[in-house]
């Protein structure tokens, strides 16, 4: 459905989004996760939009259309890269403040925006609800199951996994999608539509980058630093917030309990039943735009 994609200068990309529904209306930007696309929101834009919503929908970097802006810049995938991206596209489209969403990557994208730049984030919805954290946690051990969960992390941190995943990257991403939601019956035609984003020339340096950084095995760039100190401190969120679990997400997540204390402004905690998984809102699409339109209206 998303047909008009477009083109923004933002810092050193050019990102390609969609923009849907009336353009003086408040607006919800909805951010992606991996490995899938924006085809993720697919049924909740209209649900919006109806409601009378401007609704954003970039491409993070290393997906779909969007392209670095110079051959010489570092294909970062730091978390700390993508939450500025995140800014400097409202700052692009002259956005002052929005309604973010998101899950996985998105998610996390829009937790740090909503934790360092709470003047520009309405409110919040975020699926798995905090996931902000620094490199040192990422190098503490977890228990074997946990570890376990985390297989493609350290498949990733390998040259194996490098070349792996660039020679079989929609096959890989078919196997997450299954693991991750293993009770979502999609179909190919479903699958395809989001795994043609996979297709960017900058999309297996992204992701490669994004896993080794969490293990303290690549690092960052200078110009994101301070940024990541700040998000190792793991900062409070204030913006009013719903967060959003799947009764059958099969990817690793932290438990509610553990993460709610995180967020000090008007909080809200919703499980949806009925085999909902990873991919939150192209899974449940109504009960992603009803958390979006409550926190909008806060």
């Amino acid at each position: 459905m998303f047909t008009d994609v477009r083109k923004v200068e933002v810092g050193v990309l050019d990102v390609g989004y969609v923009d849907a529904g009336p353009p003086d209306g408040p607006v919800v930007l909805l951010l992606h996760g991996w490995p899938y696309d924006i085809h993720s929101y697919a049924e909740v834009v209209p649900l919006l939009t109806s409601a009378g919503h401007r609704v954003l929908l970039p491409y993070a970097r290393g997906y779909g259309s969007t392209r670095f802006r110079s051959a010489d810049t570092m294909r970062n995938g730091e978390p700390a890269a993508l939450a500025v991206d995140t800014v400097a596209f409202l700052d692009a489209l002259e956005v002052e403040r929005a309604t973010l969403a998101g899950y996985d990557w998105g998610g996390r994208s829009a937790g740090i925006v909503a934790a360092l730049w709470p003047e520009r984030c309405h409110g919040l919805v975020a699926v798995s609800g905090y996931l902000i954290e620094g490199q040192a946690s990422g190098r503490v051990p977890l228990s074997p199951a946990a570890e376990y969960s985390w297989w493609y992390q350290y498949y990733f941190a390998t040259e194996r996994g490098r070349e792996g995943y660039a020679r079989n990257t929609r096959d890989f991403a078919r196997l997450i999608w299954r693991t991750a939601s293993p009770r979502w019956d999609f179909d190919d035609a479903t699958f395809d539509r989001s795994a043609a984003a996979l297709d960017n020339p900058d999309h297996v340096d992204i992701v490669i980058h994004n896993y080794r950084w969490r293990l303290g095995l690549a690092d960052g760039e200078p110009q994101y630093a301070d940024v990541a100190k700040r998000l190792a401190d793991r900062p409070p969120i204030t913006v009013p917030t719903i967060s959003l679990e799947g009764d059958a997400n099969g990817s690793p997540h932290p438990e509610p309990e553990a993460y709610a204390k995180q967020f000090t402004g008007p909080y809200e905690h919703r499980t949806v039943g009925g085999g909902v998984g990873h991919n939150f809102p192209q899974e449940a699409p109504q009960a992603f735009a009803d958390a979006v339109l409550t926190v909008a209206s806060r």
